[in-house]
């Protein structure tokens, strides 16, 4: 492992590892293409298409009404999961550029990795996983590829956003390969990969770890933000978590009495550099130990070359516990979440009895109450719903005294 002092606030001397995954970084020349050929473009890489179709689509714009912690009109200063997709991004950019790895590519994924979460977070996935048990079940990843492939009605030769084979791998791998882990495998991604192989027991490249990892980071450090912000745990509370107690009690040493927001952003801040400078130099050592040749080398190593060092991972455990039982589980969130969740099930319930209730727009491939069909596009027209439409829909069908 690489024998840095993360003790220090300035953080580990990187620059000597500047472009040392160069060799693995994935080349827009080598891509396996699109399944519709198209024409590209003289000025834009393959990849930096796949990010502007990304970001120009319905379902991109959608997130910035869709819960990431706090349902939306809670408060305009809370993340999105738009807002949070972009500190993905941004996040994803960073490491990838000082890797030398493919930076469009690893911002598409990031951009993209969301799009397929429904209104309300993950309560509004929990009931859908529960409302389509019986229907080929609903998975956010399968989702975003959905969406990309099929449900996005904006080009004229082909639906979806025909994105190149690498961008759709590594939406698909988010989590790491998908044959292999004893989990049935989503049939929205079994369907595509029979049109077009996306080689699902391997590691995706790895600008799809990179975009992985990114989101990790960036959800830790931003639902600490946002928890503080809203009050659900004091920030007494997080001094004596491994890593972050030490970071806020550095930031309070170097600037007595500095204010309270001002501590809490300094401190987040370094946080988020501490833990790409790992993940920077954890991927090095990764390399150096297997020496890949090549992004095809990268996917058979059986392992992810992209990651926190063990003692990173270890502190970003003790992370997630803690947001787990004093943010996720919080009274003020449980209420919303309980809420949310009734609100999906009586949509979904309604609609898959009654699907000609369905927007007129939406009643394509129906073929009667409580199908397989109609419970698809049912999960569907929900899944893509923002949290104040869910709302309103919700009223519309269900308050007598609002206009449907």
């Amino acid at each position: 492992m690489p024998k840095d002092d993360n003790s220090t606030s300035q953080g580990p001397d990187l620059k000597s590892l500047e472009n040392c995954l160069a060799p693995v970084a994935t080349q827009p020349a080598e891509s396996k293409g699109r399944l519709h050929k198209e024409d590209e473009s003289p000025t834009r890489t393959l990849y930096q298409r796949d990010r502007d179709r990304i970001i120009h689509c319905g379902a991109f714009r959608r997130l910035k009404y869709k819960t990431q912690v706090f349902v939306y009109g809670e408060g305009e200063n809370y993340r999105t999961r738009l807002t949070h997709s972009l500190e993905v991004a941004q996040i994803a950019r960073s490491i990838t550029r000082f890797l030398g790895l493919n930076e469009d590519l690893a911002e598409a994924l990031a951009l993209a990795h969301d799009l397929g979460h429904t209104c309300f977070g993950h309560a509004g996935e929990d009931v859908l996983q529960e409302c389509m048990a019986d229907y080929n079940g609903f998975d956010h990843n399968a989702q975003s590829l959905r969406i990309v492939t099929k449900l996005e009605h904006r080009y004229a030769a082909f639906d979806g956003l025909n994105l190149t084979w690498e961008t759709l791998e590594g939406l698909v791998k988010h989590n790491g390969p998908i044959i292999g882990k004893g989990k049935p495998v989503p049939l929205a991604i079994t369907e595509y990969s029979a049109l077009q192989d996306l080689d699902l027991a391997t590691w995706p490249g790895v600008e799809a770890q990179v975009a992985a990892i990114s989101d990790d980071i960036a959800y830790n450090a931003h639902d600490f933000d946002d928890g503080l912000k809203a009050g659900l745990f004091p920030l007494e509370a997080v001094l004596d978590l491994p890593l972050v107690g030490p970071i806020f009690k550095g930031v309070s040493d170097k600037y007595p009495g500095l204010e309270r927001g001002r501590l809490i952003h300094e401190s987040l801040r370094a946080l988020i550099a501490r833990m790409v400078n790992d993940v920077i130099l954890e991927s090095h050592w990764r390399y150096e130990q297997a020496k890949p040749a090549s992004t095809a080398a990268v996917r058979q190593l059986g392992r992810a070359m992209a990651g926190f060092s063990e003692e990173m991972a270890a502190a970003e455990k003790e992370m997630k516990t803690f947001l787990f039982a004093n943010m996720y589980r919080h009274t003020r969130v449980n209420r919303m979440t309980s809420k949310a969740k009734r609100i999906v099930r009586d949509l979904f319930d309604l609609l898959l009895a009654e699907p000609h209730l369905l927007p007129e727009d939406w009643h394509m491939g129906l073929d009667g109450p409580k199908t397989l069909k109609t419970a698809r596009r049912v999960a569907d027209y929900i899944a893509g719903m923002t949290d104040k439409f869910a709302i309103d829909e919700h009223a519309r069908l269900f308050d007598p005294t609002v206009k449907p």
